[in-house]
């Protein structure tokens, strides 16, 4: 079992190596990166690449550990048991699977998404570290062992806006996906817009590094703006003249899809002010 990329989705040498480091350790692959650069998508072209089906567990700021295992509904059965339903004295009928579970009872392997672990509590890694390791955890209510009939792929993204728990990182095999260079993200362009223009593409590459590199900027755009804007691009049947900017401007046409706050366009509008003040 060996994944080496797809033709929807083109993954370095060092992306696809840390997938089959993962796979061969049976250790949950942790991809950090910044937001855009693929790290969801990863998980979904593993699945299809392997053949194997996809379970994804999306986190949030409120989401606990303890969801992903299973939920007891407690009011469900109080209030059936208020009906005199003869459910209620089966407590089985009140436990939700969560994701992990889920994973566990697959008759098969699947690949395992946590989304954006570090959106949740800092102790949400630490209370799913047993979990994780021995893939297996005890159901209180009814007393069973919920254990991984087989191993599933694990893959956890992060954004890196919390630190991550040492312990929580020794369970894991490791990989930072970084910003593509230009011919990776060229290769990346031609996959989502094939038969692009050229020149188009190497003058719109050649504004969006310019723009990527602008000291003080808050969020630099990512992969996914990038193909965003060249979308509109194609949309608005541009060109490479179309893309040339004048002094009275250093923002790129259609800047909406690149820049995605107020206080990066300021910063290119006060530099754009400043060349004029200089042409004088």
């Amino acid at each position: 079992m060996r994944f080496d990329g797809t033709d929807d989705y083109v993954a370095t040498d060092d992306l696809t190596m840390a997938v089959n480091a993962a796979i061969t350790l049976e250790r949950p692959l942790l991809v950090k990166g910044e937001p855009g650069t693929g790290k969801t998508e990863l998980a979904r072209q593993v699945a299809s690449a392997l053949g194997l089906p996809m379970i994804e567990w999306n986190i949030k700021s409120t989401t606990k550990a303890q969801q992903g295992l299973y939920e007891y509904d407690a009011v469900s059965r109080l209030r059936d048991s208020q009906l005199g339903d003869e459910r209620v004295h089966d407590v089985s009928n009140y436990i939700r699977k969560g994701k992990l579970w889920q994973a566990f009872e697959a008759e098969n392997k699947v690949v395992l998404l946590i989304d954006e672990v570090d959106k949740a509590d800092i102790e949400f890694p630490n209370d799913l570290l047993q979990e994780l390791d021995k893939m297996e955890f005890h159901v209180y209510e009814t007393g069973e062992t919920v254990k991984a009939r087989v191993r599933p792929i694990v893959i956890i993204t992060s954004n890196n806006e919390k630190e991550l728990p040492d312990a929580f990182l020794r369970r894991c095999f490791f990989h930072y996906i970084k910003f593509p260079d230009p011919d990776t993200l060229r290769r990346i362009v031609e996959v989502h817009h094939p038969g692009i223009k050229q020149t188009l593409l190497t003058a719109a590459l050649t504004q969006f590094y310019e723009l990527r590199e602008q000291s003080g900027l808050k969020k630099k755009p990512s992969t996914s703006e990038v193909l965003d804007w060249l979308k509109l691009l194609l949309a608005e049947d541009l060109d490479a003249e179309d893309l040339k900017r004048d002094g009275a401007s250093a923002l790129p046409r259609l800047h909406g899809a690149l820049l995605k706050n107020e206080q990066d366009v300021h910063l290119f509008e006060r530099l754009a002010f400043m060349a004029r003040r200089q042409g004088r």
